[in-house]
């Protein structure tokens, strides 16, 4: 007989999928059908989950706004000796989402905190965006507000290793244009879209071209966005002192935008793309 996954007076925090029902491990389908409770962000939508699973579990809803108060009723439970799995909408709890206040009051009550891993947007966007993930620093949610996100971008720019953020549809143009002021036209990144959804998207390139295809196509401004910029890269800025190049430079400003002019001086002088760039925005503040 097969051993029972889950243990009196232990609460599980278990993974769940981001889109693709498939993605749900072994583990944490046994543990969804064998424990007492389940907390739950959102019940209705977990429901759909738990149904899926066959699971039989009752449900409670914990959430942001009343996690402190339902922390010392699950304790209740454990010293009862009832097990417990905490879910969230979608992928690893905690990871943007509930369960700090509940895990912190869990083990600070000596009971016993269980992972059961599975998926995770931030890790499942790294794995195919194309940049280093050697090492990595995940921000979460930008501030909603303007000024607050460009602050806390401008922050962010020296950082020589990759940056991740979630993005909400209503926000992910907006997002996308503060960090190609902040970070440079030319910053690589990787927008990563409805990851293992059926219209999953991951967008490749600089944050200028990713912020084109975003711009004119109202599809790729829908669903939840993973967005991975890269880390910056130090390099010797070109002085550029030619009077042909500099001649060149400034009618091409006049007639093309920044993005297009800079590649056509890179491609014709070489050097760097972001240093054209640069002298065409200088122009522009002449």
């Amino acid at each position: 007989m097969k051993e029972k996954q889950v243990k009196p007076g232990e609460i599980y925090i278990v993974s769940t999928p981001i889109g693709h029902l498939d993605d749900i491990t072994l583990r944490a389908r046994e543990v969804l059908c064998q424990v007492d409770l389940i907390c739950a962000e959102d019940t209705r939508h977990s429901g759909r989950l738990l149904e899926a699973l066959d699971s039989k579990v009752p449900m409670m809803a914990l959430h942001e706004h009343n996690e402190s108060q339902k922390a010392n009723v699950i304790i209740e439970k454990l010293a009862l000796g009832q097990s417990l799995a905490l879910i969230s909408d979608a992928g690893t709890p905690l990871i943007s989402d509930p369960g700090f206040v509940l895990v912190n009051a869990v083990i600070a009550a000596g009971y016993k905190v269980v992972p059961v891993p599975g998926v995770s947007a931030v890790v499942t966007a790294l794995s195919v965006a194309g940049l280093p993930t050697d090492r990595w620093l995940f921000e979460g949610f930008l501030p909603s507000k303007a000024g607050a996100r460009v602050k806390r971008l401008k922050a962010l720019a020296n950082q020589p290793c990759s940056v991740v953020f979630y993005e909400s549809s209503h926000r992910i143009e907006k997002s996308l244009a503060d960090m190609s002021m902040v970070f440079g036209a030319y910053r690589p990144i990787a927008v990563a879209r409805e990851l293992t959804k059926t219209f999953e998207t991951v967008l490749r390139g600089t944050v200028a071209e990713v912020l084109e295809q975003v711009s004119s196509d109202a599809n790729q401004q829908k669903g939840e966005f993973v967005v991975v910029v890269g880390g910056k890269v130090e390099h010797a800025e070109q002085t550029i002192s030619d009077p042909t190049i500099l001649a060149l430079a400034r009618e091409l400003s006049e007639a093309l935008p920044p993005k297009k002019a800079a590649a056509i001086l890179a491609k014709v002088f070489e050097g760097h793309k972001r240093d054209y760039y640069n002298l065409i925005l200088s122009f522009n503040s002449d």
